[in-house]
């Protein structure tokens, strides 16, 4: 998929206007300097040190704004890079702190899982959007990082339609003692938001914030894994 770039076409602009305002204030100052000169009284010329002083002002209020359009070059740009990187995530399969996935005609579910331990006994439990149960299955977890995979195929041996699923997996040690078990969602970026304070990505129909995003890879149109085991 070919996305074109984020250009930074409004940071010369700016910079370029506000280098014409200072120009403008300076040939202004230049002007009224000169005529006051033009004009001063011979037996009470202007004082050297109030002259002095008027230059040394101007050029600080200068340096100022020279200071400003710096760092506003700088925040442009800085934007702009942040616009850049969030556009390179279309196409590549984010995991998301969440318990959410989508599943579709294309693809079955996939989220991710993270064991403090190892689970002897562990549930896992399938919902649809409207908190119904649709798909249980029970057995052992290892601790660590893994993956768990959904064909759509519910507890009654029925496929179910597509839409927004949620997961939770509870399980205990060997010695009854809970186990915590985190989950996050799989999914492929489609597009970019930037109406929000940071981008919002969408990954199927779930809109998803860039500082969620915990992992970023390219998809693997191979194999997946069908298992729970890490």
């Amino acid at each position: 998929m070919a996305v074109s770039g984020v250009s930074g076409s409004g940071t010369a602009s700016s910079t370029s206007a506000a280098r014409s305002g200072i120009a403008d204030n300076f040939d202004t100052f230049l002007n009224i300097l000169t005529t006051q000169l033009k004009n001063q009284n011979p037996l009470d010329p202007l004082d050297t040190n109030q002259f002095t002083q008027q230059l040394v002002q101007f050029s600080g209020v200068e340096q100022q704004l020279k200071t400003n359009d710096f760092l506003q070059t700088l925040m442009l740009a800085g934007q702009n890079t942040a616009k850049s990187d969030a556009v390179s995530y279309i196409g590549k399969e984010v995991t998301s702190s969440g318990k959410t996935g989508e599943l579709t005609d294309n693809d079955a579910v996939f989220w991710a899982y993270s064991a403090e331990a190892t689970a002897a006994n562990s549930t896992v439990t399938i919902k649809d959007k409207n908190g119904q149960v649709v798909y249980t299955q029970t057995g052992p977890i290892a601790s660590g990082a893994g993956t768990f995979r959904w064909d759509g195929k519910g507890s009654d041996g029925n496929i179910k339609p597509n839409g927004v699923y949620s997961i939770d997996i509870q399980g205990k040690d060997a010695n009854g003692k809970d186990v915590k078990i985190s989950t996050a969602s799989i999914g492929l970026v489609t597009a970019v938001d930037f109406t929000s304070d940071v981008p919002v990505l969408t990954v199927g129909s779930r809109r998803v914030a860039i500082t969620d995003v915990t992992d970023v890879r390219i998809p693997d149109v191979t194999a997946k894994p069908d298992t729970t085991e890490s």
